[in-house]
């Protein structure tokens, strides 16, 4: 028996055309505030407020801005664009780590109280960052470690999240058989890991880096509540200084384009790691959504 097929050429179009229009408006919501830092940066602190937001200024002041921001107050910005890269790399890195270690374990080991466990990490997830910042502040306090690089480094290494993401990436992409196999040839439990696990999870440990890497980047209250020495800021708290600057007995001001250039150089070691890692991004994002 056929069936008379009642799509029309119009419907087709619109199937096409409405999602394709939504893309491109979502598209321009979320680009538009890049577009804005982008052109404000290249005006001076009076164009700012003269000249149309959304269009250049009188005169191209980027590269004077540049200067203005890599020679201000000794500079400090690149500092803190340092410290940013030491806290987001290193608590990522060892975050991924951990969290494919953890993962790993609570996915292909039977223990005593692992469900308990991995509904505590589940619960953990819920907990907003910020709500930690103070219990954590006092545990590093009393250890002595406050206004160190310790004291942003410990509470960014451990990832509940990452945790979740790794056991199931761990449950989708390491066979049992595999691991099996694995310890009938004699080898031990983390030279199954290290030499046949970890390979298996790498395009997906580098989505919990990603997702880990941005949450330290963008973590400004911790290191409001832990540091302050201005030289161990991370990138935010800096700019976040700067912007509250006002007029005292020195003369020294708000420069509101020296904040706006370092938002946008601020941003662009995120953006250089997902253009690289993007591919490996894409895959770890799938690789546990369909399990055989």
């Amino acid at each position: 028996m056929s069936t008379v097929s009642t799509a029309t050429p119009a419907n087709g179009l619109r199937r096409q055309v409405l999602p394709a229009l939504f893309l491109f408006v979502v598209s321009i919501y979320f680009l538009l505030p890049l577009y804005w830092l982008s052109i404000a940066s290249t005006k001076s602190t009076g164009d700012l407020f003269s000249s149309p937001s959304l269009w250049f200024g009188e005169h191209f002041h980027f590269f004077a801005n540049l200067r203005t921001l890599f020679t201000h107050s000794d500079g400090i910005f690149l500092r803190w664009m340092g410290n940013s890269l030491l806290y987001s790399c290193a608590g990522a890195g060892i975050a991924a780590l951990l969290s494919a270690l953890a993962g790993y374990a609570i996915a292909h080991y039977v223990f005593r109280g692992r469900d308990a466990m991995f509904a505590m990490i589940l619960g953990a997830i819920l907990v907003p960052s910020t709500a930690l910042v103070l219990p954590l502040y006092l545990l590093i306090s009393a250890i002595g470690l406050t206004n160190t690089v310790w004291a942003i480094l410990l509470p960014s290494c451990i990832s509940p999240f990452g945790v979740y993401l790794a056991r199931i990436f761990a449950s989708a992409n390491v066979p049992a058989e595999l691991l099996e196999a694995a310890r009938i040839d004699g080898a031990g439990d983390f030279q199954i890991f290290f030499k046949i696990a970890l390979p298996l999870l790498g395009p997906s440990l580098v989505t919990v880096f990603l997702f880990q890497f941005v949450a330290i980047w963008n973590n400004y209250f911790l290191a409001l509540v832990m540091l302050s020495d201005a030289h161990l800021y991370p990138v935010t708290l800096g700019l976040e200084a700067w912007s509250t600057v006002t007029e005292n007995g020195s003369g020294a001001s708000f420069d509101a384009g020296l904040v706006i250039t370092g938002a946008l150089v601020s941003i662009l070691p995120m953006l250089i790691g997902f253009l690289f890692l993007q591919r490996f991004w894409r895959s770890g994002l799938t690789s546990g959504a369909v399990k055989a």
